[in-house]
């Protein structure tokens, strides 16, 4: 910053120039009409300086989430948190382990040998407990996986009760983005294994063949001491996991120690691999250190009108928080957030106000839901659909606003998830209504579909869908300069060239969305044999 002198002294120093300098007036901008006004007044405010990035957990959070609930009080919602108010309190815990732990392996008929951690094997983290003792066989699963519908049964003829299963990350080629998205981390894995009876599993790193997405041993080591984040039980530790742990991730020199002259086999992955049984034991011994912290979510609701309708509810949700202060950007180390996601969260403001403008409240109830952690895991949306203020099982679609790049007249838009349920036609007749078509996803290789907080619903049974602007004409380029200029980056900030009228299309066309929702006759439906619906216990899928 330019150091400036008093305007006096300036005066005084410069006298000439005071007396022939040219008297003009300041150029302020056309004012927006109150439209559009109002959504980029919030958009000023959440991705302000002030804001810090709104980092959950922090206090700069908290302050806009008393924003958001004023917001929804202004709007006429009834609130839907605890003691009375807006904010439904959300216990998170961080979690990282205590150490490098131990694991020794002991062969039949041998004696005890250690592993070397940073070499023969990295420690997980158990967000279940402190301290993780087991001492088990170890049985080769390949991938793990069970999807009988594309050709995956990692289990079949095979006894792990009481053992450790070992696996391959990642998800084998062959499959839709989606799914193999679904499969891509542990969770799958270990909610398996612990269906057949294991008591444990540790990853291979670096058996890539036939895989995708299967993290390397070197990435692993590398974020071995960071900080993974979830909600917390009563008891203190992680809550919504899975019921058996990770206990660590093996390099090849490590899988090798325990399969010995089996080896070869374990290398050989594919999709069907022939489940292979080290020789011997291993024991694990972790622990892992917890940092509990609190958040919030903001929840109000729209009663709805119907006496036969009125208990059933439309989720209408985006998140609030964003990654707070981060490493410097051209001297910037305040990532903002202002497209990710202060513009749906205004959106969301904006779409309540609409409702109580529209005089007649829709038939069934609408709940306006702004989420905290999204971006450390979708975890407040999952503490929401496991502490939800209203039955989840009367929750029948849930319409999730993330990131919509309003930088550009859209010409379409996508709705990921809309072609598996009878969302999709409302969809479509909502956005002909704004004269835009309705566009597949074009990026399927990004997997969008399982990566926002709509997901959550979807794991619930709840058909679900994401809404983003389209990518025809200018939308594409749009799209691509802010994944690769400003995602997760400082200059996701109001310095961007929002068009506030495009803001206001978008939330035209999640009002009428969220309208024949809620006055439909019938609840939204999975579509008939929807992997996702067959795979979650969704109402009609089968």
């Amino acid at each position: 910053m330019v150091r400036m002198l008093p305007l006096a002294l300036a005066l005084l120093a410069t006298p000439a120039l005071a007396q022939t300098a040219p008297q003009t007036a300041p150029q302020t901008p056309a004012p927006l009409p109150a439209d559009q006004a109002a959504m980029k007044a919030h958009v000023m405010f959440l991705a302000s300086d002030a804001m810090r990035g709104r980092d959950a957990g922090s206090g700069e959070y908290d302050i806009a989430a008393q924003y958001v609930a004023a917001q929804f009080y202004a709007a006429g919602l009834r609130p839907m948190g605890g003691d009375g108010g807006y904010l439904q309190a959300v216990k998170l815990l961080g979690y990282k382990p205590a150490g490098e732990g131990m694991l020794r392996w002991t062969p039949a008929g041998g004696a005890a040998r250690p592993l070397v951690f940073g070499s023969d094997y990295i420690p997980a983290a158990d967000p279940g407990a402190a301290t993780t003792r087991i001492a088990a066989p170890v049985v080769f699963v390949g991938h793990g996986l069970e999807a009988p519908a594309y050709g995956l049964d990692a289990y079949r003829g095979v006894d792990v009760r009481g053992k450790i299963v070992a696996y391959v990350g990642g998800a084998p080629a062959g499959l839709p983005s989606e799914v193999a998205a679904t499969f891509g981390g542990a969770d799958a894995r270990l909610r398996a294994a612990a269906a057949h009876g294991a008591v444990g599993a540790i990853a291979l790193a670096d058996l890539r063949a036939a895989s995708r997405g299967s993290p390397t041993f070197a990435a692993t080591k590398d974020g071995f001491a960071g900080e993974r984040v979830t909600w917390a039980t009563p008891a203190g530790v992680g809550g919504g996991g899975v019921p058996i742990p990770l206990l660590a991730t093996l390099s090849p020199a490590g899988a090798a120690k325990l399969f010995g002259a089996r080896w070869p086999l374990v290398r050989q992955v594919g999709r069907m691999v022939k489940p292979v049984e080290a020789k011997g034991t291993l024991a694990v011994d972790t622990a892992t250190t917890f940092r509990p912290f609190a958040s919030s979510n903001v929840v109000g609701m729209l009663p709805g009108s119907d006496p036969a309708l009125a208990r059933e509810v439309v989720v209408l949700s985006a998140h609030l928080d964003h990654v707070g202060v981060g490493k410097p950007v051209d001297g910037d180390a305040i990532y903002n957030g202002a497209l990710d996601d202060a513009i749906g969260i205004a959106s969301l403001i904006e779409e309540a106000k609409r409702f109580k403008a529209a005089g007649t409240a829709p038939r069934r109830s609408i709940l306006f839901l702004a989420v905290t952690a999204e971006e450390k895991g979708l975890v407040g949306s999952d503490w929401f659909v496991n502490h939800p203020p209203v039955p989840i099982a009367d929750v029948v679609a849930d319409v999730n606003l993330d990131m919509p790049v309003l930088t550009y007249p859209f010409q379409d838009m996508i709705a990921f998830g809309g072609d598996r349920s009878t969302l999709g036609p409302i969809i479509a007749r909502a956005t002909a209504a704004l004269g835009v078509t309705l566009s597949p996803d074009p990026i399927p290789e990004m997997s969008i579909f399982v990566r926002s907080d709509h997901y959550n619903f979807v794991r619930k049974g709840v058909p679900s869908i994401f809404l983003w602007p389209g990518m025809k004409g200018p939308g594409k380029a749009a799209f691509e300069a802010f994944m690769s200029r400003c995602y997760h980056r400082p200059c996701d900030d109001l310095s961007q060239p929002i068009l506030w009228n495009q803001g206001v299309r978008f939330v035209d066309a999640n009002y009428r969305i969220a309208r024949e929702i809620a006055d439909a006759a019938d609840r939204p439906r999975w579509n008939k044999g929807d992997y996702f619906g067959t795979l979650y216990g969704g109402p009609m899928a089968k």
